[in-house]
């Protein structure tokens, strides 16, 4: 039988115990109200919020980022610094892969600082973004025939642009993809029996102006042989 002692004994115990789980628990709430506080941040210096945008995209939180820029972009709309922000952002979101995102802050940077030269970088981005947009030539044949279109374009409206000689790279690379993808879906026509088709296509093929003896076909993936 218990004692009244040691019950007693035990009661003291679980006081104690409550008294330091509740000291405990007001501490963590204290500290987790001063930490909310201390992110909820506003009325900044513009160059405050463009040096903690860059120290989170150092640090590859590219979520957080986006959230500073918005916090820059709100209080300091005419600053000089919103359009280099955008374009790191652009091309940080492009390194990440996150090419619908890339694509967005050059929309946004062509609709409010599209001068002829801003146009011209801007534009430059948008087909890279679109290039290494591409995961597999087969499924995304639209979309190498929408950046073959801007490509010549590019090359067309800036022949001695800084960065057109990269544009022809990338056309040149997708020149060559879609002259294969051509010839690939002409063979498979070919082997069902379907000859009609696979005239179309083999004609698509060579109207093109790289042929059969400029390409080293892919021995391993698409993607390596397109981009490397």
């Amino acid at each position: 039988m218990t004692s009244l002692k040691g019950r007693g004994t035990e009661r003291n115990g679980m006081r104690r115990f409550v008294r330091t789980a509740g000291a405990a628990l007001l501490a963590a709430a204290i500290l987790t109200g001063c930490g909310s506080k201390s992110e909820q941040e506003y009325e900044k210096p513009a160059l405050y919020w463009y040096q903690q945008m860059m120290k989170k995209i150092a640090s590859g939180n590219l979520e957080k980022a986006d959230n500073i820029f918005t916090s820059l972009e709100s209080e300091h709309i005419s600053s000089p610094l919103i359009p280099q922000a955008m374009l790191i952002l652009m091309q940080a979101h492009m390194d990440n892969e996150e090419y619908l995102l890339a694509q967005f802050y050059l929309d946004e940077y062509m609709k409010r600082y599209g001068s002829f030269k801003n146009r011209q970088l801007a534009q430059f981005y948008k087909i890279k973004a679109a290039f290494y947009g591409l995961h597999s030539p087969q499924r995304d044949q639209k979309l190498i025939d929408d950046t073959l279109i801007r490509a010549r374009n590019y090359i067309v409206t800036y022949p001695r642009g800084e960065f057109t000689p990269m544009v022809q790279t990338i056309e040149t690379r997708l020149a060559m993809t879609r002259y294969l993808l051509d010839e690939s879906i002409a063979g498979l026509y070919e082997r069902r029996d379907k000859p009609k088709a696979a005239k179309i296509y083999h004609e698509r093929a060579v109207k093109g102006w790289v042929g059969k003896e400029d390409i080293e076909p892919p021995e391993g993936g698409w993607l390596s042989w397109l981009f490397e």
